[in-house]
C-alpha cells in the first residue's frame, strides 16, 4: 500500500511537471516568458481558472473548450501530462529511489520530451532547452568529468557525420540541435551507448521519413523525438545493451 501511494504521488507531481511542460513547450518558441502572465486562452486571453488547470483531468472538466469562449482546447495538453506523469512512473521504478538523480534523470527526459514536441512543431528546437538538458545530463550520474568527456565524444562524432553526409547528399544532414542532443546522449549513456541509441533512433526514423518524402514531398524530418525516443529505451534497459554490445563486439 505505502508503495502504491508513492507511485501515485509521483505520477501526480510528473502530471503537474506536464501542465508546466506544455506552457515551456508553447512559450518558449514564442519568446514569451514562462513565469508570467499566468496561463490563459490563447484564444481570448482568460485567464485559466486554478480548477479548470488540473493536469489531465481539467481538460475534461472543460470538455476540451475554453469556459469563456469555448474555443478548442487541443488534446495535446491532457496527452502531454500523461506522457510527463507515466515517465516519472518509469523513472521512479527503474532508480527505486526519489533522490536528486532521480530528478536529475527525470528533468532531463521532461525536457528531452519538451523539445521533442517543439521540433515536430518548428523543426528547430530552442538552445535554451537544448543546453539545459545537455547539463542535465552531465549530472546525471557522480562521474561528472566522464559524462562530460562523452558528451564531447559524441559531440564530435555527430559533427563528422553530420560534414560527409551533408557533402554527399548536397544538403544540410542533420541540426545543429541534432548534435547537441547526441552530446547529452553522450552524457548520459556512454558512446557505446549513445551508438546504440543512434542505431535505434535511425531504424524507427525510416518509416516515418519515407512517409514524409513521399507522401508530403517533405525532404526534412524532425530526429530530436527519435533520438529522445531512443536514448530512454535504452538508458532504461541499460544492462541489456551493454551485454549485447559485448556480445557482439567482444
Amino acid at each position: 500500500m505505502e508503495n502504491l501511494l508513492i507511485y501515485v504521488f509521483v505520477f501526480v507531481i510528473g502530471t503537474a511537471i506536464g501542465s508546466f511542460l506544455n506552457v515551456v513547450i508553447y512559450r518558449i518558441p514564442l519568446g514569451k516568458s514562462i513565469i508570467s502572465p499566468p496561463s490563459s486562452c490563447p484564444n481570448c486571453g482568460e485567464k485559466i481558472k486554478p480548477w479548470h488547470n488540473l493536469p489531465v483531468l481539467g481538460w475534461f472538466i472543460l470538455g476540451g473548450k475554453c469556459a469563456n469562449c469555448k474555443e478548442s482546447i487541443s488534446i495535446r495538453y491532457p496527452i502531454i501530462e500523461l506522457i510527463t506523469g507515466i515517465l516519472a512512473v518509469i523513472i521512479y521504478y527503474k532508480l527505486k529511489s526519489i533522490d536528486i538523480f532521480f530528478v536529475i534523470n527525470f528533468a532531463l527526459f521532461a525536457t528531452l520530451l519538451a523539445l521533442s514536441v517543439i521540433d515536430l512543431d518548428y523543426k528547430a528546437v530552442p538552445d535554451s532547452l537544448n543546453l539545459l538538458a545537455l547539463t542535465l545530463a552531465f549530472f546525471s550520474s557522480t562521474d561528472v568529468l566522464e559524462n562530460i568527456k562523452n558528451a564531447l565524444l559524441m559531440i564530435g562524432i555527430l559533427s563528422l557525420v553530420r560534414y560527409y553526409v551533408s557533402y554527399i547528399l548536397k544538403r544540410e544532414a542533420l541540426g545543429e540541435g541534432d548534435i547537441i542532443v547526441a552530446g547529452t546522449m553522450g552524457a548520459l549513456l556512454g558512446v557505446k551507448l549513445s551508438l546504440i541509441a543512434l542505431f535505434i533512433a535511425s531504424l524507427i526514423a525510416i518509416f516515418p521519413s519515407l512517409y514524409i518524402r513521399y507522401k508530403n514531398k517533405d525532404l526534412e524530418l524532425p530526429f530530436v523525438p527519435f533520438l529522445a525516443f531512443a536514448t530512454f529505451i535504452v538508458w532504461y534497459f541499460k544492462d541489456f545493451f551493454m551485454n549485447l554490445w559485448s556480445v557482439i563486439y567482444g
